[in-house]
């Protein structure tokens, strides 16, 4: 499986046949460059958000799904993929009229992924319930508000326990949002925790997953 980090939350995952980009930003808003390889399935984690749901953006024809209107009716396959969602809402103290959305999850290759999104609270105890030990890959918020607190970040991914975490949604060159930088998130962690790929993409299979928490930085391609 290969996974292309374009930037902030918005990914290009090739596997099984199949090519699925999440969280499209839309490009004028958020300074960074258009997605510009054709998709399959685009997956937005709620229609409201330009730095999240920017479908236009996406070359070809994709199917699309909005994991907010999943989240209220159960999985959804596509092209052989079942995508399942949870509701979720953006920070409530940092935002008068906070948005809701939905992280979600899908396999591929029999690895797990799980993309939060722009979840701003802490994940439930039932929602934490309902993903552990079903995620090999999360893609996770490290910038910390209006999303997730990055102690609340922490204790998800101890409770979750995913074998790799991929840093998004953090301050990059052009990005025109104020949030925090990846040090304030991968500090948090040994060194020899962190990989930093030095690349847009990178590869994984069920065989090389690494063993222990490891976490992957890529360089955004936008």
């Amino acid at each position: 499986m290969k996974i292309k980090w374009y930037g902030h939350a918005c990914f290009r995952i090739e596997g099984d046949d199949i090519v699925i980009v999440t969280d499209p930003y839309t490009p004028e808003v958020a300074g960074l460059n258009p997605v510009d390889e054709p998709a399959d399935v685009v997956v937005m984690s709620s229609a409201t958000d330009r730095f999240h749901s920017y479908i236009s953006m996406v070359p070809g024809d994709p199917k699309i799904l909005n994991a907010l209107e999943m989240a209220g009716r159960g999985p959804v396959e596509v092209n052989g993929v079942v995508f399942e969602a949870l509701p979720t809402m953006e920070s409530r103290k940092y935002k008068e009229s906070p948005d809701e959305n939905a992280i979600y999850r899908f396999e591929l290759e029999g690895m797990s992924i799980l993309h939060l999104g722009d979840l701003g609270n802490p994940l439930t105890n039932e929602q934490l319930a309902l993903l552990r030990g079903r995620v090999h890959i999360l893609l996770a918020l490290t910038g910390g508000p209006p999303t997730i607190e990055l102690e609340d970040l922490k204790r998800a991914i101890e409770e979750i326990r995913p074998r790799v975490v991929i840093p998004i949604h953090y301050q990059i060159p052009k990005l025109k949002l104020d949030i925090l930088p990846l040090k304030a998130f991968t500090s948090r962690y040994p060194e020899d925790a962190v990989t930093r790929v030095g690349a847009t993409e990178v590869n994984f299979s069920l065989d090389t997953m690494p063993p222990t928490l490891q976490i992957y930085v890529l360089e955004p391609a936008g």
